[in-house]
């Protein structure tokens, strides 16, 4: 692999980590973030982001248009 691929590969999993982990996110499974693959953070991100998505979706206050 070469070196500027291999450098983008963990510059892309330190991005996702650091975002899990501001997110509350330590392990998968009893598994430490830096031992996931990449597939594996972007999948774990993706989901946790899902779950936000709903919650928030869930507590935001419903607005009504009415035309007139």
């Amino acid at each position: 692999m070469g070196i500027l691929l291999r450098k983008a590969i963990e510059k892309k999993r330190n991005f996702l980590i650091n975002k899990l982990i501001n997110k509350g996110v330590y392990k998968k499974n009893d598994i430490h973030l830096f031992e996931l693959t990449l597939t594996d953070l972007e999948n774990e991100y993706i989901k946790i982001s899902k779950i936000e998505e709903k919650e928030s979706d869930d507590h935001s206050p419903c607005l009504r248009v009415h035309f007139i």
